[in-house]
């Protein structure tokens, strides 16, 4: 999923980025609420993580914006405030689901995959190519009884080919869905992500899945399509 965590202290923003970023997901993390309101704006998330207290712009009212625009992506609300009444001024702005700090990282990933049952991308624990199959969960491929496990950034590029099957992906396009915002990949950085995704693939037999198209970028094809 591509989540937007927005937390203004970098003690609990860096951990919970590391986190998610660590089980697949593709994280922007921002400090402010003015910031995160342009990321809204401009791009669209699987699931936002707001803290309540933020510079420039609450929480509660980034939670309202994003309601008031009609985007559905599920919302978890971070804060300190824990009352009954708190809980409900959450809820009641829009928020799916409340987490009171301190964050336990683990719940914290709990609460994240249940909110990701409810995105529109949600398919189930796993994606399907032929007799390929991608384990969302464990970040593991399996094929004919083999399994190899993907770094998370493997992950994201087999994530997103296998979301657009047979669908001619740009080099642009990939950059814009894979990396953060504010990150400035290499020239080469997708030509080198392909290449370490292909030597995995190799291990179940589906090297040569991910096809270059030249001059424009890649797409993946099942053994049927080749």
């Amino acid at each position: 999923m591509r989540i937007l965590l927005v937390e203004d202290d970098r003690e609990q923003l860096v951990p919970l980025h590391e986190a998610l970023s660590k089980v697949g997901h593709i994280v922007d993390g921002v400090e402010d609420g003015k910031t995160a309101q342009w990321l809204m704006d401009e791009k669209e998330y699987n699931l936002l993580i707001l803290d309540w207290m933020l510079p420039d712009i609450s929480g509660i009212d980034l939670c309202r914006n994003y309601r008031q625009s009609k985007r559905t992506a599920p919302v978890l609300m971070l804060t300190a405030k824990d009352t009954i009444l708190d809980k409900v001024t959450g809820l009641d702005a829009g928020a799916d689901d409340y987490l009171v700090k301190p964050v336990d990282v683990m719940e914290f990933l709990a609460r994240v995959r249940a909110l990701g049952r409810r995105s529109p991308l949600w398919v189930g624990d796993s994606l399907s190519l032929s007799d390929l199959k991608l384990h969302l969960a464990t970040l593991t491929v399996e094929r004919q009884h083999s399994r190899v496990q993907l770094s998370s950034r493997e992950f994201q590029l087999m994530e997103y080919l296998m979301r657009h099957p047979q669908q001619i992906l740009t080099r642009e396009q990939i950059e814009l869905s894979l990396w953060e915002w504010g990150e400035e990949p290499e020239s080469n950085a997708v030509a080198t992500l392909v290449k370490r995704l292909r030597q995995r693939l190799q291990k179940v037999g589906a090297e040569d899945w991910i096809e270059s198209v030249y001059g424009i970028g890649y797409c993946i094809n099942g053994p049927d399509a080749m």
